[in-house]
């Protein structure tokens, strides 16, 4: 069940941030905040 909503939640981030980025380097800002929270709420 966790997997699944962290997973979800990875997605809908994933697609705000390619969405709101005009750069590369905005991704890949964007995908390292997306991954730190998701390290912080699976802890």
């Amino acid at each position: 069940m966790t997997r699944a909503l962290a997973s979800t939640l990875l997605a809908g981030a994933l697609l705000l941030a390619l969405t709101g980025c005009n750069t590369i380097q905005g991704v890949g800002r964007d995908i390292t905040r997306v991954g730190e929270f998701l390290d912080d709420i699976t802890q």
